[in-house]
């Protein structure tokens, strides 16, 4: 069962006497049932190879009474700081010794939040089309997951866990996280002399594959609504810096890519907060080739960014990641 395999794991074991010792009554985690599950999973943009798998899975959690009570501590931890900045709860990845629900496990805690989410989003007036889109996320993760490693399933619950906590929004062609400056990045926006530091509110850009293009254009688009939306919905929260942390910031690529290239374009946003030194290869090769693990001399060469990516890796190069910012 479920729970024996997780004891099994030092890590988890600890995990799971966490949540034992939460101590408050467990919240509702209501799953839909095996008629009414499809439609919910296609509305998070679950692909439709995946549902009969996951209906089939839902009957075997429901049959489970120690697994349902831990899916009922998981919500009740979940939703208990909603939309509180940094608060929200950061679900481990079970271990393939779980098998299947194991791996698929987490799907089912976010399908059990969605009234508490939904309700927070109504709460704040969050539009529908931009709670939906939000939400929806979970089928790219689910994507993301069958390219790796094949089968639904979930890479990094933690992440997801943003979106359905209410600190991460999808608007437009970026993501926008409600966040707090860090040290290094709060430092460089005091320097620079905003009345702004470490601790600040910030909005964190994120930038999703399955979307399109990164273009100038769409960056914009996405920019002015972040500032209509968070003005809006989040008022008492002032959001006057947008920080990003990501490979794609790694000033290297301007010695493959050119000037006016949609990466280049989007690097030149913003203003250098600091320079990372641990190299970190593996994010963009799996951001590149869906596969962190593809071997150097199997990487293609399709297109620019690919050739960027895995030229400068064979010819003994490193990537890093980047920090930058810019004023709202």
């Amino acid at each position: 069962m479920l729970l024996k395999a997780l004891r099994g794991d030092a890590r988890l074991a600890e995990w799971l006497r966490d949540l034992e010792g939460e101590g408050s009554a467990l919240r509702e985690a209501p799953l839909p049932d095996a008629d009414t599950l499809p439609d919910v999973l296609l509305d998070l943009s679950v692909p439709h190879e995946h549902i009969n798998e996951l209906v089939a899975l839902r009957a075997r959690l429901a049959a489970d009474p120690e697994s349902m009570t831990l899916l009922a501590r998981c919500v009740t931890r979940f939703v208990r700081d909603m939309g509180e900045i940094g608060k929200g709860w950061e679900p481990p990845a079970f271990p393939a010794t779980t098998g299947a629900l194991g791996r698929c496990f987490h799907l089912y805690v976010f399908i059990a939040a969605l009234p508490y989410i939904r309700a927070h989003h109504q709460e704040r007036g969050v539009p529908e089309d931009v709670s939906r889109r939000t939400l929806a996320d979970l089928g790219r993760h689910v994507s993301v997951h069958h390219r790796r490693v094949g089968g639904p399933g979930l890479l990094f619950p933690w992440w997801i866990a943003l979106h359905f906590h209410g600190e991460l929004f999808q608007l437009g062609r970026l993501q926008f996280q409600r966040a707090l400056l860090g040290r290094h990045t709060g430092r460089a926006v005091a320097a620079a002399g905003l009345d702004l530091g470490p601790g600040d509110p910030c909005l964190s850009l994120h930038i999703t594959d399955f979307r399109g293009p990164l273009t100038p254009a769409a960056c914009d688009r996405s920019l002015a609504l972040a500032r209509e939306f968070f003005a809006r919905h989040y008022p008492d929260e002032r959001q006057a810096v947008a920080v990003c942390d990501s490979w794609l910031l790694d000033p290297q690529l301007k010695r493959y890519l050119p000037a006016d290239s949609n990466i280049i374009r989007f690097q030149d946003r913003f203003d250098v907060a600091c320079e990372e030194t641990n190299p970190d290869d593996s994010v963009p090769i799996g951001f590149v080739f869906g596969d962190p693990e593809i071997p150097l001399d199997e990487l293609p060469r399709r297109n620019s960014v690919e050739r960027a990516v895995g030229d400068h890796l064979r010819a003994g190069g490193h990537w890093y990641g980047g920090r930058g910012w810019f004023a709202l």
